[in-house]
C-alpha cells in the first residue's frame, strides 16, 4: 500500500522560510513524479510544484522564484523548500504520486506575522 507522510509544516512570519518533506513507502519512489498542492479555505486546490523522476521541476507562476522542490530517491524523500513566503501561501499542503489518488494528509503552513 502506497503511503506518504508530509512534515514540516508551521507557523512562520512573511518573509520566512520552511522546508517540506514527503516520505513515500509502499512503492518505488524513484519512478514516477511527485506533486505538491495546496488547499486554503475558500479556495480551490492548487498545484504549486512538480518533480519529475530526473529532477525536472516546474511551478506555478504563484510560487516561481520562491519555492523548490527536490529529491532524495536513496530516501524516498521529496522536498518542496518554501522561501519569502507571503500570508497568501497559508494552506495545508500535501503531496501526491502524479496522476494517481495517492496523496498524504497534509501539513499546515501559517504565514503570518
Amino acid at each position: 500500500q502506497v503511503q506518504l507522510v508530509e512534515s514540516g509544516g508551521g507557523l512562520v512570519h512573511p518573509g520566512g522560510s520552511l522546508q517540506l518533506s514527503c516520505v513515500v513507502s509502499g512503492d518505488d519512489f524513484r519512478f514516477y513524479t511527485i506533486a505538491w498542492r495546496r488547499q486554503a479555505p475558500g479556495r480551490q486546490r492548487e498545484e504549486v510544484a512538480r518533480i519529475r523522476p530526473d529532477g525536472t521541476t516546474f511551478y506555478a507562476d504563484s510560487v516561481q522564484g520562491r519555492f523548490a522542490a527536490s529529491r532524495d530517491n536513496a530516501k524516498s524523500t521529496a522536498y518542496l523548500r518554501m522561501s519569502s513566503l507571503k500570508p497568501e501561501d497559508t494552506a495545508v499542503y500535501s503531496c501526491n504520486r502524479f496522476g494517481t489518488s495517492f496523496s498524504g494528509q497534509g501539513t499546515q503552513v501559517t504565514v503570518s506575522s
